[in-house]
């Protein structure tokens, strides 16, 4: 469906069909999704712009257009970047469309389990935990329903950090336009990964004790905008995005 949104070519027809009803529900959705797109590009410049030069991005989906290597690579061509993914088909998919990628891989394993990810071969392979990283939970965290525990998932992703990493996500909100989240909540309802919007104050908390950089936890498209955006626009989004600094 993100894909979709996109305007790529890698989708089903059951992708197409949920999609088009969620932008039935909420006719902003594909700027949403764009702004949930470019903000990836703003947080990937400014945390290699501060000396990250490894990324992990959990939850990727499908690479598309203007990756987090791709971006990493246009400030530092030695970053290192490893994608994760819980669908198979979706990383092997994504394998073959980062053959040519030098630094830049893609691995299996489920964020509910957040040991897959961080004792993965291929990953440590790759980044030095004892290093900075720059972690990445785009759009993603919204997928993990309280009961499989997001914030004890969290502790264990950012505890497995070093000092100096930083942490940049979004996160579907509960609080913007509560009538359009609903309508889209519910279409999601009919897919393998429906959604939990949550509050400022609960998305605040899965980054723990990093440091927010300015302007702290903020709507997408206000955080550190390349362009004027008012408030009317950016409540639209409803998607909470902020980046934080491992003390």
């Amino acid at each position: 469906m993100y894909d979709y949104y996109l305007g790529g070519k890698d989708h089903y027809e059951a992708d197409r069909v949920r999609a088009e009803e969620a932008v039935v529900a909420d006719p902003t959705l594909i700027n949403l999704i764009k702004e949930n797109r470019a903000f990836i590009g703003r947080a990937v410049r400014y945390m290699a712009e501060q000396g990250i030069d490894q990324f992990l991005d959990i939850g990727t989906g499908l690479p598309t257009q203007q990756n987090v290597h791709q971006i990493a690579h246009s400030v530092n061509p030695d970053a290192r970047v490893v994608y994760v993914d819980y669908d198979e088909q979706v990383v092997a998919h994504g394998r073959a469309l980062l053959a040519d990628a030098e630094q830049t891989t893609m691995i299996h394993a489920d964020l509910r389990r957040p040991s897959e990810i961080l004792e993965h071969v291929r990953m440590r392979r790759l980044l030095d935990f004892d290093k900075p990283v720059g972690m990445l939970l785009v759009a993603t965290l919204h997928f993990i329903p309280d009961e499989d525990d997001p914030h004890g998932i969290m502790a264990e992703l950012r505890d497995a950090l070093a000092p100096g990493s930083h942490l940049a996500l979004t996160h579907a909100s509960a609080d913007g336009v509560p009538d359009v989240v609903a309508k889209v909540v519910e279409v999601y309802r009919k897919t393998s990964a429906p959604g939990t919007p949550r509050t400022r104050e609960q998305v605040t908390g899965l980054f723990g004790d990093f440091a927010l950089a300015d302007p702290g936890l903020v709507w997408a498209p206000l955080w550190r905008p390349e362009r004027p955006v008012s408030m009317e626009e950016a409540v639209q989004t409803w998607f909470y995005a902020g980046v934080g600094r491992k003390p």
